[in-house]
């Protein structure tokens, strides 16, 4: 993408995961063009919408496992049974800054299932104990980044200065 604005770069790759989904592709052989089109159209703005968001919130982040992967956007969550690497809007999230937990070498599963969740409002309440439990998205790094997973765009390195 050099010497391209990154809002053009974003588009592009946008429109083409979209016009390559299957059902797209088949409303174009049917010849219903334009419903395919406006279609493209309402899914690249919701995916920027969701780009928006992991830039804008504090507790957003992207998390791959065996499980797949899941864009955490507070009360939103948006997955896939995919890796990362075949979910370009989660790469582009992490492209764009947003914390990425890549969870695939973690080996103590127990562990990690008993780890309390992140905020989703940003607001962590130290009384709530237990299986409802919720941390800062800092504080789970730590928690998961000791049972090894790969931290990328850390958000605790950030705020260290």
């Amino acid at each position: 993408m050099k010497g391209i604005p990154m809002q053009t770069g974003l588009l592009r790759v946008l429109r083409a995961t979209v016009a390559s989904w299957w059902r797209h592709k088949e409303l174009r052989r049917t010849g219903q063009t334009e419903l395919a089109r406006w279609l493209e159209r309402e899914t690249v703005l919701r995916d920027l919408g969701y780009l928006r968001q992991a830039a804008i919130l504090s507790d957003a982040h992207v998390i791959c496992g065996e499980g797949g992967t899941f864009i955490h956007l507070g009360w939103t969550n948006v997955s896939t049974f995919a890796p990362i690497e075949r979910f370009p809007l989660a790469a582009l999230a992490v492209a764009l800054g947003t914390p990425f937990i890549d969870i695939r070498r973690v080996t103590d599963v127990i562990a990690f299932a008993n780890l309390p969740r992140v905020t989703r409002d940003g607001s962590v309440d130290a009384a709530n104990s237990g299986a409802g439990r919720s941390v800062s998205l800092n504080t789970y790094i730590d928690m998961v980044e000791q049972l090894g997973a790969r931290i990328v765009n850390d958000p605790r390195a950030r705020q260290s200065t």
